[in-house]
């Protein structure tokens, strides 16, 4: 018999899918890019797991607000790098596709945690 996954299991999962989707398109990205755009991506990426992941263990609900926020903002960054990676043509409109509906899909998901903590 198959647990039910909560509301943070489901969200963790597709934020681990949008790492590993990201990472993977990245590599795809110019070589003379390695330290610019590239680095940047992939650190705006993974900090939307790590903020998610550190603020879902904290006990403190300003606290796991703030990581949440955090987490949130380095989607949003993580997004626009995607939107300008692909006017660059650094990668194919199937694979923007793919990854900016996943990471508009997290987005809704994270919001929408910001916005019922707001209003505890």
């Amino acid at each position: 018999m198959e647990a039910k996954q909560t509301f943070h299991t489901i969200l963790k999962g597709k934020i681990d899918e949008y790492c590993h989707l990201s990472y993977k398109i990245s590599r795809k990205f110019p070589r003379e890019e390695l330290y610019g755009i590239t680095s940047q991506f992939r650190r705006a990426v993974i900090s939307v797991a790590l903020n998610y992941i550190e603020g879902y263990a904290r006990m403190r609900s300003k606290v796991h607000k703030n990581f949440i926020e955090i987490s949130y903002g380095s989607l949003k960054e993580s997004l626009y790098l995607i939107e300008f990676t692909y006017k660059e043509n650094f990668i194919s409109e199937a694979e923007y596709l793919q990854v900016i509906t996943l990471g508009e899909e997290i987005s809704r998901m994270l919001w929408g945690m910001l916005q019922k903590m707001s209003q505890d």
